[in-house]
């Protein structure tokens, strides 16, 4: 857990010392009132000084701002150096405190995926925002791909792909029953129909794993029949059918192209986020595991100098164990922040992920990238003066 890391007892008597002692930077801060029976006060800023100027300022009777100048006894804070890790640590600390609220704190809502019901005796692919979960804290009940940036966003990908496959997409019981009209996609034979008893449940169960195997892999494997089947058609010298194939492939790629690389199948989002830390020469490392956030942490490039140990072997020996990581939270919340943060723009920060390996390279020179010097420096939180409950001055 991203931890407050600076404390300040308030004293309204010498409020310009406390204020001066606070950075002019992005934080969260927690206030803790002066009464026991009162809740504390959770928040989160681009620049902790300035905010609590207001907050804590003279009240001024003439002004309808809100004003707790009465109500802070100790404030605490952490300098965040990006805002990544100030929505990781604003998530996190308002769980705990405020476990029946933090929600609708953060306005967190679910991300959109894509759902295939395996449940179902014959399934269908849609857009979803809820993920139910096993004892495990796996997702259960079918296959889910995702998130997307948002729920138009995931059935505008689902209609493409499912123009590629012959399920259902109706939303009614199937009965199999051969007097049923059906519907404008069994007609256009782009649905097996199951509806009417048009194919086996075997029939329509292969058609179902195909596509669940063309979430699962990124469409690469459905790419791969259809040039194994081309290739066998062109050198029987059947370029009708050579072409066919040829025009499938097309289609395939406009159903893909624009795709960003975050959807991918829940239990396969393994990625890591690098983010410029408070300290100086220090990269904020959070992985990603299944889809949930492992807890992060700090490779300070400044200490690999004189130290035999490197920056990459450091990373590595996290990344290469993920069965050591400790991974709670809810599935949801933790891909509602990682996509609310992917789908940003601007986007701060570098993402990868793990496809047959660990482009470790790529990160290592991504870190070089993000150590560049700014024009604005962030300060190191740990050289801030604090003070503790008893309002003695502390280093944190």
């Amino acid at each position: 857990m991203l931890e407050y890391d600076c404390g300040l007892e308030f004293n309204p008597v010498r409020d310009a010392e406390f204020f001066s002692a606070l950075p002019q930077f992005p934080a969260i801060c927690l206030i803790e009132p002066r009464e026991e029976s009162a809740e504390p006060y959770l928040i989160r800023t681009q620049d902790l000084r300035r905010r609590l100027q207001r907050l804590l300022g003279p009240f001024d009777a003439a002004s309808k701002r809100l004003n707790l100048r009465d109500f802070a006894r100790i404030v605490h804070y952490r300098v965040t150096a990006s805002a990544f890790e100030q929505s990781l640590a604003y998530y996190q600390h308002a769980k705990q405190r405020f476990p029946k609220r933090y929600r609708t704190m953060m306005r967190l809502r679910p991300p959109a995926v894509l759902k295939v019901n395996l449940r179902n005796a014959y399934p269908r692919c849609y857009a979803t925002r809820r993920i139910p979960v096993d004892a495990a804290g796996m997702p259960s009940g079918g296959s889910y791909y995702g998130p997307f940036a948002s729920r138009k966003s995931a059935e505008a990908f689902a209609e493409g792909i499912l123009d590629l496959f012959k399920v259902r997409r109706c939303q009614i019981k199937i009965r199999r029953d051969p007097t049923f009209p059906g519907c404008i996609y069994s007609e256009m034979k782009m649905c097996l129909a199951p509806c009417f008893a048009g194919c086996s449940k075997e029939e329509y169960d292969v058609e179902v794993q195909r596509l669940v195997q063309f979430l699962e892999t990124n469409g690469y494997s459905l790419r791969t029949a259809y040039e194994t089947e081309r290739e066998h058609a062109s050198e029987a010298l059947d370029f009708e059918r050579a072409n066919n194939f040829h025009k499938k492939l097309e289609k395939l790629d406009e159903a893909l192209r624009g795709q960003p690389e975050l959807p991918r199948r829940l239990q396969d989002l393994n990625a890591i986020i690098f983010q410029r830390a408070t300290a100086e020469q220090t990269i904020a490392v959070f992985p990603v595991f299944a889809g949930r956030i492992a807890e992060p942490f700090f490779v300070s490039f400044s200490q690999f100098a004189g130290e035999p140990r490197s920056a990459e072997q450091l990373v590595r020996a996290r990344l290469e164990d993920p069965s050591t990581e400790v991974l709670s939270g809810d599935l949801s919340e933790n891909l509602w922040l990682l996509a609310r943060w992917f789908y940003s723009n601007p986007r701060e920060g570098e993402i990868f992920f793990r496809e047959k390996g660990w482009p470790y390279r790529k990160m290592m020179r991504a870190c070089a990238r993000l150590l560049t010097p700014s024009e604005q420096a962030v300060p190191e939180a740990t050289s801030i003066p604090a003070k503790n409950a008893e309002g003695e001055q502390r280093k944190t």
